[in-house]
């Protein structure tokens, strides 16, 4: 991917809120100083979302990504001050429980917090007592202490930070407006205001809530939903009198009752209350108000009393000494919220040079910027962004109506226990294979991702648990599974099962350059006759895994590339030749059914002519054949370690496909089977998926995929950057974990602890410090014991080595196991 040379890089950041002050300190720390940030308000409070953000700072998150990034954003502004005022105030967080869900919550939150290096500490009511005087204890369970999280003074960093990238040549401008994008032959070249223009080689719009507007200039859609959220401050309460610096206003952690979804800060003598109780209250950034025409600032709304009501009453429930108080003052507060949650950020392949880094709120904002400058400066953020990056939202997820729809739940959510697995409740159903009719048949259990529907287990196999001896289950662990999985598995090993793979995104790549394209975007190699299918990985020029990918060779100039996200097929549009080469997405027009258990053969066999014997049809080969009426391109792969094949016909004839494959299997038992089941037996295998147990952040020998690199082949993105390296030069590895117990289970991400003697000197504890934490996990049914794999120091990750792993509190022991746990003579798929 071209670069324009720091030294003629000329950028334009539109918004000076907390995110653009920060990216253009970011920025001219890096060498890039031509930088002008555009900013239609008065600096340094504009009016936007910075301007009256409260500034609470929790680093804590399911998101390794964005914990990071708050993590970056209290060291970055501890280090800032103004004329001796810091823009940090260090006075920690206090999660607390009143009832048993939140407290299980905090237990694993405490686990997310070890496992992303953040220190924290689980506290009795007592304890919270102490630390928030005015709570009634009697009504806690406990709380999460994170002495670390505080208070960012935004408008503070704002001024520190403009005041820095200035010195370095960057320039601000305020009361500028901005008209237009200027762009030519795609790439963007400029920006209009109502004060002139400014030529520019990238514009990133960190505009926040004002993102579509921006982006509606570009020609960008930016998928996010302004909120206004409502925050109010009590008039100044006898118990505080006294007792906080005006400076510093706060001398509490900051309080957080997520059971009632509430948060509260001191300001001096007063306590500021934030709800998300409320309503959801979507604003139109296309109608917010200017700043000279706003009663206070344009993210200021007026304050709905009656919204308030509610919350009032329970924060005097908690807090019982604002029962003598009141709401001096309050307002409605614009931020923004996407479809996942998430911060949009990147480039716009549609308009080059055209960057996001919008939906980005104070807590995240100096780790987003830094990570956007990277990109900008060196070509790729050193942390993993893929949760982040603009073009993970598939088409059906980018409609005003769907970014409506989400954001106001996520707003609601935003406090909510929210399990990994859990689905989102509305709009479904949106994005469903042509089996779907069948599965409903079936009595599918669907979760959803990408907009897809997918089975995880289907009723009907019910009878097939009945009698299987399984371990009981907590009820978090037992939350959207089913013993249905543990049968479906059996059934796989056994006899055959039909899997639904639609979801998995399906890439055609044509034209006689489109070998050598390949060649150098991925790492294996692909120069091999067609009907050879390929396990190869694209990485970064760091050797980072961006995606791990399956490519079948079906004609000379014709491959079917098996990806992950949108971002795959960004990144290889991106970097496609002009001519000779054709890249498209083949999803939505085609449909895929996995059909493995040893008795596969056996059903598909007597479909077609053709010979589907392993002579004949090695693995890792593709051929295009009819299964009775439908003509169908067949992949002998397996994500499940068992014979079959990937079978894959256009959309309009999957339920055909479908009905043949049930007919046929008849005889042989077959049955459905969906994700639950397909997840416990890639782990009994090994396989990797990538997102969750490989990023970016990782090299392919430290994944465990070094394998799938042929530097011999010749020159490849990356392949530089790996000279050298090796799954014996590694200092971590992923690592597969047994649970000694076969009655336990873990879901994913929880810290990995290792016995070392050096842990147990340093205060007599056993465990010390996290060693690593978990990517995937699930319970091998059969093995009969739970799987896990976790990055670990690659001195931990030795086969025999004890481990544990801490689920809600509790230190589960597990081991070091060799990989793969089952078949690793990979007998059952060649066959």
């Amino acid at each position: 991917m071209s670069r324009t040379p720091a030294h003629s890089s000329r950028v334009v950041v539109i918004g000076a809120g907390i995110v653009g002050c920060s990216l253009a300190d970011e920025l001219t720390a890096r060498g890039w100083t031509e930088v002008t940030v555009l900013e239609q308000g008065p600096l340094p409070a504009p009016g936007g979302s910075t301007s009256h953000a409260p500034g609470l700072v929790f680093q804590t998150g399911p998101s390794k990504t964005l914990t990071a990034f708050a993590a970056y954003t209290v060291q970055k502004f501890r280090s800032l001050d103004v004329a001796g005022l810091p823009c940090f105030h260090q006075v920690g967080g206090l999660e607390i429980a009143t009832t048993e869900a939140r407290w299980a919550d905090l237990h694993r939150k405490a686990g997310l917090a070890a496992s992303w290096g953040v220190r924290g500490e689980l506290i009795g009511p007592q304890q919270c007592k102490e630390l928030w005087p005015m709570l009634d204890e009697t009504v806690l369970y406990g709380g999460f202490h994170t002495p670390d999280d505080g208070l960012a003074r935004a408008v503070l960093a704002c001024r520190a930070q403009i005041a820095r990238a200035e010195r370095r040549g960057a320039r601000f401008l305020e009361r500028h407006t901005v008209t237009g994008i200027e762009r030519e032959d795609g790439r963007v070249t400029g920006v209009t205001t109502d004060r002139g223009t400014f030529p520019a080689d990238h514009v990133v719009s960190a505009a926040g809530f004002w993102g579509p507007v921006i982006g509606a200039m570009a020609g960008v859609d930016v998928p996010l939903l302004p909120l206004a959220h409502q925050y109010a401050k009590t008039a100044p309460l006898p118990e505080l009198a006294g007792v906080n610096d005006p400076r510093d206003e706060a001398s509490k952690p900051i309080l957080r009752f997520q059971d009632r979804d509430l948060y509260f800060r001191e300001h001096t003598d007063r306590i500021g209350i934030g709800s998300y109780a409320h309503r959801p209250m979507p604003v139109d950034p296309f109608a917010v108000a200017a700043f000279d025409e706003a009663p206070v600032m344009p993210s200021s709304l007026p304050f709905t009393a009656e919204d308030f009501a509610p919350s009032w009453q329970d924060s005097v429930g908690l807090l019982p000494a604002l029962g003598s108080s009141r709401v001096a003052d309050g307002f409605n507060g614009v931020f923004s919220f996407t479809p996942d949650g998430m911060p949009v950020l990147g480039e716009s392949r549609a308009l080059r040079g055209f960057w996001l880094a919008e939906a980005v709120w104070v807590t995240h904002s100096a780790g987003v910027a830094r990570a956007v400058a990277e990109w900008m400066t060196d070509g790729r953020p050193a942390a993993d962004i893929h949760e982040c990056d603009l073009h993970r939202f598939e088409d059906a997820q980018r409609s005003p109506a769907y970014i409506a729809d989400r954001g106001a739940q996520n707003f609601i959510e935003v406090y909510d226990v929210i399990h990994p697995l859990q689905p989102m409740e509305a709009p479904r159903p949106l994005r469903t294979s042509p089996f779907y009719p069948r599965q409903q048949e079936l009595g599918a259990y669907f979760l959803e991702g990408g907009g897809w529907e997918r089975p995880h287990w289907y009723e009907a196999n019910a009878p097939l648990a009945e009698g299987l001896e399984l371990p009981a289950r907590d009820a978090w662990s037992a939350r959207h599974w089913s013993p249905v999985a543990a049968a479906e598995a059996r059934a796989t090993r056994e006899k055959v099962a039909l899997y639904d793979m639609t979801p998995l995104r399906r890439l055609e790549v044509t034209g006689p350059g489109a070998l050598a394209f390949l060649q150098r975007m991925t790492s294996n190699n692909l120069a091999k006759k067609p009907g050879a299918v390929t396990y190869t990985l694209l990485l970064d020029e760091t050797g980072g895994i961006r995606s791990d990918l399956t490519v079948a060779r079906l004609a000379p100039d014709r491959f079917q590339v098996g990806a992950n996200s949108g971002a795959d097929l960004d990144w290889l549009l991106r970097h496609a030749p002009d001519e000779g080469v054709q890249v498209r997405d083949l999803t939505s027009g085609t449909c895929c059914i996995g059909v493995w258990g040893p008795l596969a053969r056996a059903l598909v066999q007597p479909l077609t002519r053709d010979d589907f014997s392993h002579q004949a049809f090695g693995y890792f080969r593709a051929k295009q054949t009819y299964l009775g009426h439908v003509p169908v391109t067949a992949m002998r792969l397996s994500y499940v370690g068992e014979l079959g094949w990937e079978l894959y016909t256009t959309a309009d004839l999957g339920l055909r496909l479908w009905d043949t494959l049930w007919e046929a299997g008849r005889e042989h038992g077959v049955i459905a089977a969906g994700r639950s089941a397909f997840n416990s037996l890639r782990l009994e295998k090994g396989y990797r998926a990538w997102g969750h147990d490989m990023t970016t952040e990782h090299d392919p020998y430290e994944a465990g995929v070094g394998f799938a690199v042929r530097p011999a082949k010749g020159d490849f993105l990356g392949r530089a950057a790996l000279a050298g390296r090796s799954e014996e030069t590694v200092s971590r590895r992923l690592t597969c974990l047994t649970l000694d117990d076969p009655a336990a289970v873990v879901l994913g991400k929880e810290p990995v602890f290792a016995h070392t003697p050096d842990s147990a000197r340093a205060g007599g504890a056993p465990f010390g410090a996290p060693a690593g934490y978990v990517t995937s996990a699930a319970y091998g049914y059969t093995l009969g014991r739970g799987i896990a794999y976790a990055w670990l120091p690659a001195g931990v990750a030795v086969p025999g080595t004890p481990v544990h792993i801490e689920y809600f509190g509790e230190k589960i022991p597990a081991t070091v196991a060799t990989e793969p746990l089952f078949d690793p003579q990979m007998e059952r798929i060649r066959r």
